[in-house]
């Protein structure tokens, strides 16, 4: 008589309230499509919450769960011991805390289970002090401010990042590309290509692969030296250079720079410089706990009220109208542990 094939990996997804649907389908049918691919169940997983009760998820949907947190810490140490642990999250992460939470991923951890997240769930390890001195990712809109509270973090704007048994997913579709990875160490190309197939996706992306798109296709822009400028202009928001500098790094003149810039922007270089610093300044104040003079002084301004006048004038409100506003959305922080 044919035995099944035992599983070769167990997968425990943990759910933080207001996850997002979109990664974690993604990784989750992606492992049910590798399991049709193969014929048996070489992929095995468990969803789970805090108290073993649903959660629902930024889109208002409810998920229901197969443990909770107090049966995957027995778990651990019996035959039920996963291979990998994904925490799911989303919106109003900064907001959760859950030390019982934190206390299984390093133990986890500990047990060389490997632990991983998706789109906002970098937070969840960073509380958990999983990733200092780690390389790991998150979504793009959240990046500045994860990299303001967790500085011991080795962030990169990647589609994801492994670093030893540490996963970190940006959310979105890039958690296929996580999983195809996986499969690929496991059971090598052929299986990530019927995989593919299978989910309408033409190719492979690698964790290099930019979360945004391109600037020339972000920005309808297609002059080089304009494109190489904003990027210049990214790279420098906390010290900003000055247009003789940007002139000199593009080899242009001052003037050659500003007529460039109302041709393809519309706007001065001073104009757009101040508006993508501003940006940055916005994410900061909607995704950190930093005061607004050192949200100022991260984005290159003098002062915290020429900062204020700037953010005013583009966003018709003051900086601390913006962080109150945020403040007011979000639910208090409640520590689950």
């Amino acid at each position: 008589m044919n035995q099944t094939p035992a599983p070769k990996r167990t997968f425990v997804f943990f759910l933080v309230p207001k996850f997002t649907i979109l990664p974690f389908a993604g990784a989750l049918d992606a492992l049910r499509i590798a399991n049709r691919m193969l014929g048996y169940k070489a992929y095995d997983w468990r969803l789970c919450s805090s108290d073993g009760e649903p959660v629902t998820s930024s889109s208002g949907l409810e998920i229901a769960v197969d443990t909770s947190l107090a049966d995957e810490r027995r778990y651990l140490t019996g035959e039920k011991r996963p291979g990998m642990t994904l925490v799911c999250s989303g919106t109003e992460v900064e907001s959760y805390s859950n030390k019982t939470l934190y206390a299984w991923l390093r133990e986890a951890h500990n047990r060389n289970v490997m632990v991983g997240s998706m789109c906002t769930g970098a937070y969840v390890l960073a509380q958990a002090g999983l990733l200092n001195g780690r390389r790991c990712t998150i979504h793009w809109e959240n990046l500045p401010g994860f990299q303001e509270k967790y500085p011991q973090a080795e962030v990169y704007a990647d589609l994801y990042e492994v670093d030893r048994n540490v996963y970190t997913c940006a959310g979105g579709t890039a958690s296929l590309d996580m999983m195809l990875h996986l499969m690929d160490q496991d059971f090598g190309e052929t299986l990530v290509n019927r995989v593919c197939e299978q989910a309408l996706t033409d190719r492979v992306r690698s964790q290099n692969d930019r979360q945004r798109l391109p600037l020339r296709a972000r920005l309808g822009v297609q002059n080089s030296k304009v494109l190489s400028i904003i990027e210049l202009m990214e790279a420098n928001l906390a010290e900003p250079l000055s247009l003789l500098e940007i002139a000199d790094y593009a080899g242009l003149s001052r003037r050659q720079i500003e007529r460039l810039f109302r041709q393809e922007m519309g706007r001065s270089p001073a104009r757009y410089y101040l508006e993508i610093r501003l940006d940055r300044a916005r994410h900061l104040l909607t995704q950190s706990t930093l005061p607004v003079v050192e949200v100022a002084v991260a984005c290159g301004f003098v002062s915290a009220s020429h900062f204020s006048k700037c953010y005013r004038e583009v966003y018709h409100r003051s900086p601390q109208q913006e962080r109150a506003d945020r403040k007011a959305s979000v639910p208090p922080r409640k520590d689950m542990g």
